[in-house]
C-alpha cells in the first residue's frame, strides 16, 4: 500500500514539474487607465522615481524601508534602491530610457527575497474630449522570463494575477495623484 501512495505521489510530482516546463518562459502583463490630467503632468509623476512614493503600488507596504537615489533627479539613469522587510525586500530600479511625454522603461533587479528581474515599461497616449478636456491614457506593462522555479510560483500561487492587482493599484493611485495635482 505505502509502495502504491509513493509511485501516485511521485506521478503527480512528474506531472507537476512536466506542466510548470511547458509554461512559457516569457510573460507579459500589461494594464491601462484614462487619467483626467495632462500627458506632462502624468508622464512627470512615473518619469521621476522620488514621486513614486506618492501612488506606487508597494511604497506603503513598509513605511520603515530604506530608499535611496542615484544618478539624476528624473529621466534615463534615475535609479532607485530599496531595502525593507519581507514585503518588499530589496533591489534595485533604473530608468533605461525616457522619451519625454511617450514613454518610461525600467530596469528592476531584486535580490531579496529571491534574485530575479522584470521591465517594467510606461505608455503615455494624450486623448482631448470636448466635455472632459485633457486626458491621458497610461499603459503599464511588466515582462520578462521566468526560470522553472518562478514559473512553478506563478502556478501554485497566481504570481501572474497578483503583479496584474499590483499593476491596477498602481495605475489607480497614479490616477488619483495625477488628477489632484
Amino acid at each position: 500500500m505505502f509502495k502504491k501512495i509513493l509511485l501516485v505521489l511521485l506521478v503527480l510530482i512528474g506531472a507537476f514539474a512536466i506542466y510548470v516546463a511547458l509554461q512559457p518562459d516569457e510573460y507579459r502583463i500589461e494594464r491601462s487607465v484614462t487619467i483626467a490630467a495632462p500627458t506632462s503632468a502624468v508622464f512627470g509623476h512615473v518619469n521621476n522615481l522620488q514621486k513614486w512614493e506618492a501612488w506606487s503600488p508597494w511604497a506603503k507596504l513598509d513605511p520603515d524601508a530604506k530608499v535611496a537615489f542615484e544618478g539624476p533627479e528624473a529621466g534615463e539613469g534615475a535609479t532607485m534602491t530599496w531595502d525593507g522587510d519581507d514585503n518588499v525586500g530589496a533591489g534595485k530600479m533604473t530608468i533605461v530610457e525616457s522619451e519625454p511625454d511617450k514613454a518610461v522603461d525600467l530596469a528592476v533587479t531584486f535580490t531579496r527575497p529571491f534574485e530575479g528581474g522584470t521591465n517594467s515599461d510606461f505608455s503615455f497616449t494624450p486623448k482631448t474630449d470636448q466635455t472632459e478636456g485633457d486626458q491621458t491614457e497610461v499603459t503599464w506593462a511588466m515582462h520578462g522570463t521566468h526560470n522553472f522555479m518562478e514559473k512553478a510560483f506563478c502556478v501554485v500561487f497566481d504570481g501572474l494575477g497578483m503583479m496584474g492587482k499590483d499593476i491596477d493599484k498602481g495605475l489607480s493611485q497614479l490616477k488619483t495623484v495625477s488628477e489632484q495635482s
